[in-house]
């Protein structure tokens, strides 16, 4: 007898044993004598293997021009690794991250320009930049300005259009019932129209039944007429 053919049922089985057997090694960073591998500035853990103007890039509030910029502020080469710096040289390029303008970087690059209460150029980063924009908001709800108001209903702030986006709930769709097909569309139920007050017909009295005639009346007339028809032949005969 043959040997009998798998079902593609179990082909497809098979291959998944297949591919959870062969798991793919896991990628291990290349260790580099004399680079740190992790370098600790402005309250976050950077990778030291990567270049200075790649690694700052981690840190909340800087952009890849502001990260260019800042490494040549402060005198290191931005292609070189973070991992490579002495303490002296990363205490002055996290300096320089937090004040930028100490080290002549214009001012239209900060991200906190003309505070509204300080009025100072400011350039936060990590955690201040968190807390400053949660006391903006915060502060927007307080004197219910529009964008307060938006920010407490959970829309949009900037203009975006709410019709097909931003909708959240369990019915997001509008559901229609099935109609069958060739049936006439069902038109809405016209209102009644009022009927005007009409004045009360009189009800017409019944009439009285007639009185039926009693026996002895009919019987006293017979008896009037015989004694007329006697009296009248009597007389005729004389």
């Amino acid at each position: 007898m043959g040997m009998r053919k798998p079902k593609p049922e179990e082909k497809i089985e098979e291959a998944k044993k297949e591919k959870l057997k062969e798991k793919k090694p896991e990628k291990r960073k290349k260790i580099i004598e004399g680079i740190r591998g992790i370098v600790r500035m402005a309250e976050i853990d950077l990778d030291g293997t990567k270049k200075i103007r790649n690694a700052i890039l981690g840190i909340k509030g800087i952009g890849k021009s502001l990260a260019n910029g800042i490494a040549t502020a402060a005198g290191l080469d931005s292609e070189a690794l973070l991992g490579s710096l002495n303490d002296e040289q990363i205490k002055k390029l996290e300096d320089a991250i937090k004040n930028p303008l100490k080290y002549g970087i214009p001012y239209h690059m900060l991200n906190r320009r003309f505070d509204p209460f300080t009025r100072e150029h400011r350039h936060l980063v990590s955690s201040e930049l968190k807390l400053a924009v949660k006391g903006d908001i915060d502060f927007m709800k307080k004197i219910h300005c529009y964008k307060g108001i938006r920010h407490e209903l959970g829309l949009p702030v900037r203009g975006q259009r709410t019709r097909s986006s931003f909708r959240t709930g369990i019915i997001v769709g509008v559901t229609k019932g099935k109609q069958r097909p060739g049936a006439p569309a069902s038109k809405a139920p016209r209102a009644p129209a009022k009927e005007e007050a009409k004045p009360e017909a009189k009800t017409p009295t019944p009439a009285k039944p007639a009185a039926p005639e009693k026996k002895e009346e009919k019987w006293l007339n017979e008896k009037t007429k015989e004694k007329i028809w006697k009296t009248s032949k009597t007389l005729g005969q004389n």
